[in-house]
């Protein structure tokens, strides 16, 4: 894999826009010499109080700012977390090629032909032990790992200043479900030949031991089925293909049809029929509306919903929306995946509800039907004893976990020199011989609305948390060319809380209106002709909803979203008719 000379002189830049100090978005950048590539292009999903956002996006200003430089991504695995947000970066971004596994190139394919970018970029699979070039500067070499998801990998990236490995996500599972094993033989040879840093999962950085093997589940799901008496319905990851190949066997085993409800896990698991992930009969899946003529005891409902997704199936069937399914007294549901961070009290109160509407519902961490798909301490440990690297920086993870991981490096004998924990944005310099943080470049957060048609503005963002926070009021004002009201103020009220009588602010606005109009009119009209004024509108209506924030923040003890509009008297009052006509429900 020769490199020019010139190349060599250049320090080999890291930067990762997500996926540190939290969970999601995970998005990494390796430069050198004017030549970019990307490794993942990652979603996270929405906290509380991004209302109405339905995916969250890492800042990609940098890349925008660089695209001429980019020459290619790698994908490590097939997960939402690394490939969701890639449609979307297509529609702003030129990316020449993308190389993934099979599976996560499959999944690809479908999410870039359902958002129309299907011809911005080239989608090329890649086998176990496959080295691509991309650009002059980097030769990606594809090494199988183990994950809940399958077809994943780590990537050893050859550049000019030495070898770096991304673990990509991974833990040591020794007895693969698919018997797909681990290829701990080229991570050891690498750590032979020397690597010069090591970027490594951090996810699991706190617990002690090693991660159980995905295989552990199927006993303890075995269990649950055979106890199950009436409906099963099951929850899990869509894209843990093993976890889905378990339950289909299981549901064979049980002697009961399959029903897939959601979009995502009919994709996932139509993708990997096809790919040969998972092998099962068609005859072992049913349409909903013929499964529904079975004894219930021969009956398991496949759905998605396990972090209590608002449109997932598992949701809307709890909230009793969904129109063919509802919960009934003898069904069990079975949650096998533990909620992400910030979802736990989203899947507790589908739980809650689903016992309450008369089912058994099988969850929690001491019911062995979940295990990670991540390593813990003593599987970080091996990735370091065989790679052996002179630098170290842990990745994918909150910050805890990362200084965790870093402390774990340090007991495997890395210099606590060689190892630096960074935030999103922070580029990380590495040559033959050092490694150290020498800038920082846009990072933070892009949000895109159901609509998936454009990013949703901080602005936007900060005006539906006050709506949900304190309402809205609007007051619409019609003012003459002397400076005086027309007629009395329109006012209209949604979400805002006050006293039964609102009487006194319909005293109080006319009021405000006219004494600032009795005090500030000469400031804002002048007489330019004998018969003409010119007025400044804009500046008098500034002035008004300013006098207006102050009247209600004062009266209201609260910041409730203002409206104000000011109208001339050549203006038609249709305006304010379909104003009032629009919040007569307020």
């Amino acid at each position: 894999m020769p490199m020019t000379s010139n190349a060599s002189m250049s320090a080999l830049k890291f930067i990762s826009l997500g996926g540190l100090h939290e969970i999601g978005k995970n998005t990494c950048v390796f430069e050198i010499n004017d030549e970019i590539i990307l490794l993942d292009g990652g979603l996270a999903f929405p906290t509380d109080g991004m209302h109405g956002v339905n995916i969250v996006l890492p800042d990609m200003t940098y890349l925008r700012e660089n695209q001429h430089k980019i020459k290619g991504m790698i994908v490590t695995h097939g997960h939402e977390d690394h490939i969701g947000g890639i449609a979307f970066h297509l529609k702003q971004l030129n990316i020449p090629v993308i190389y993934g596994p099979r599976l996560a190139i499959a999944l690809l394919r479908g999410k870039l032909e359902e958002a129309g970018v299907a011809g911005r970029t080239q989608l090329k699979s890649v086998r176990p032990r496959e080295v691509v070039r991309i650009g002059s500067a980097f030769f990606a070499e594809f090494i199988r790992n183990t994950h809940s998801i399958s077809d994943s990998f780590t990537i050893a990236l050859h550049t000019p200043v030495g070898v770096v490995i991304h673990t990509g996500d991974f833990k040591v599972d020794h007895t693969p479900i698919d018997g797909e094993y681990f290829d701990f033989q080229r991570l050891a040879e690498h750590g032979e030949k020397g690597v010069l840093c090591l970027i490594s999962d951090s996810t699991n950085a706190e617990v002690p031991g090693q991660t159980p093997s995905e295989r552990s589940v199927y006993p303890n799901l075995d269990r649950v089925f055979s106890q199950a008496q009436g409906r099963l319905l099951v929850t899990t990851f869509a894209s843990s293909v093993h976890r889905v190949n378990m339950i289909l066997d299981l549901a064979k085993r049980h002697g009961r049809v399959v029903t897939v409800l959601g979009r995502s896990m009919l994709n996932v698991i139509a993708l990997a029929r096809n790919l040969g992930y998972i092998q099962c009969e068609d005859s072992l899946f049913e349409p909903l509306h013929v499964a529904q003529q079975l004894p219930d005891e021969n009956v398991l409902i496949l759905t998605t919903g396990s972090q209590g997704e608002p449109m997932a199936a598992l949701s809307r069937i709890t909230r009793r929306e969904h129109r063919q399914v509802q919960i009934r007294q003898g069904d069990t549901v079975v949650f096998s995946a533990n909620p992400i961070p910030g979802n736990t009290l989203a899947v507790t109160k589908i739980i809650d509800e689903l016992m309450k509407q008369g089912a058994k519902v099988i969850y929690g961490r001491e019911q062995g039907i979940h295990v990670s798909g991540h390593g813990c301490q003593e599987d970080q440990k091996l990735m370091i004893a065989l790679t052996r690297p002179r630098f170290f920086l842990p990745a994918h993870g909150e910050h805890r976990m990362l200084v965790k991981h870093a402390e774990t490096a340090q007991a495997m004998g890395i210099s606590a020199a060689n190892i630096v924990v960074i935030d999103n944005g922070d580029v990380v310099e590495l040559t033959e011989t050092s490694m150290q943080v020498t800038g920082k470049v846009t990072a933070g957060v892009e949000l895109v609305d159901a609509t998936r048609t454009g990013v949703v503005q901080d602005s936007v963002i900060k005006q539906r948390q006050e709506l949900a926070e304190n309402g809205i009021i609007t007051v619409a004002a019609t003012i003459d060319f002397a400076g005086k009201l027309v007629a009395q103020p329109e006012i209209h009220w949604m979400g805002v809380a006050t006293s039964p009588d609102r009487s006194r602010f319909h005293r109080q606005v006319p009021q405000l209106i006219e004494q600032v109009l009795n005090d500030r009119w000469p400031d804002f009209s002048r007489s330019i002709m004998e018969r003409q004024v010119d007025i400044d509108w804009a500046g008098l209506q500034t002035q008004i909803e300013l006098e207006l924030r102050r009247l209600f923040r004062r009266e209201l003890q609260s910041n409730p979203l203002l409206v104000f509009l000011l109208q001339h008297p050549q203006e038609s009052s249709q305006a304010q008719q379909q104003l009032a006509q629009r919040y007569t429900t307020a």
